[in-house]
């Protein structure tokens, strides 16, 4: 496999992985691709099919899970979510790190792969502040928000586990959660860059 090393970013929802990855978006142009999840659940209002996610039927996407063309997937609240292969291929063949945010069952699945990526988990500074964020979106009914936060709990349990994550980060200061992300990735973003200027 040529090109820099994919990043694998894990953390329950809510923790501030997006904001994170936007910023890293932002500030390295051209260096990271995102590798586009699979899912059977419906758009939400403002999500682009193609950009946020390839919107799929469960039978299209369970056929291409048994042709083996997923890296991983897993099903969550009812859907389907997944990483093609193909998806990935897309980001490398343009030197770009992929970057792929997925749940720590993906991590695992990911682990029995030869992808080789760098594994990071974004947690939340506590559970009280993870459910503060949740309920701030306002985006989900008092069933799906307990869901997620039982979900979190026994994600952020799981994360722990020795060699599981490269590097843990604490999100409860963004300034200072973004410079440990960046620190992680110095040097892949380093490589990407040279690939970029070698090409």
């Amino acid at each position: 496999m040529t090109g820099p090393r994919p990043v694998v970013l894990s953390g329950p929802s809510g923790a501030g992985k997006s904001t994170l990855l936007k910023r890293l978006l932002n500030e390295f142009q051209g260096v990271f691709g995102f590798s586009v999840s699979h899912t059977t659940r419906n758009p939400r209002p403002g999500e682009v099919e193609g950009k946020d996610y390839h919107f799929v039927t469960r039978a299209e996407m369970q056929m291409a899970i048994d042709r083996g063309e997923f890296i991983e997937h897993a099903e969550f609240s009812g859907n389907l979510y997944g990483t093609s292969k193909a998806a990935v291929q897309a980001v490398q063949a343009q030197n770009q790190i992929c970057v792929l945010d997925i749940d720590i069952q993906g991590v695992k699945n990911i682990k029995k792969t030869d992808l080789k990526p760098i594994y990071i988990s974004v947690f939340p500074p506590s559970v009280e502040a993870l459910e503060k964020r949740l309920r701030d979106r306002k985006t989900e009914s008092e069933e799906s928000l307990q869901k997620r936060l039982k979900a979190a709990l026994s994600d952020m349990e799981i994360s722990k586990e020795p060699g599981l994550f490269d590097q843990i980060i604490i999100n409860d200061d963004l300034e200072e959660a973004y410079g440990n992300l960046k620190g992680t990735l110095a040097e892949e973003i380093q490589r990407a860059q040279e690939f970029t200027k070698s090409s």
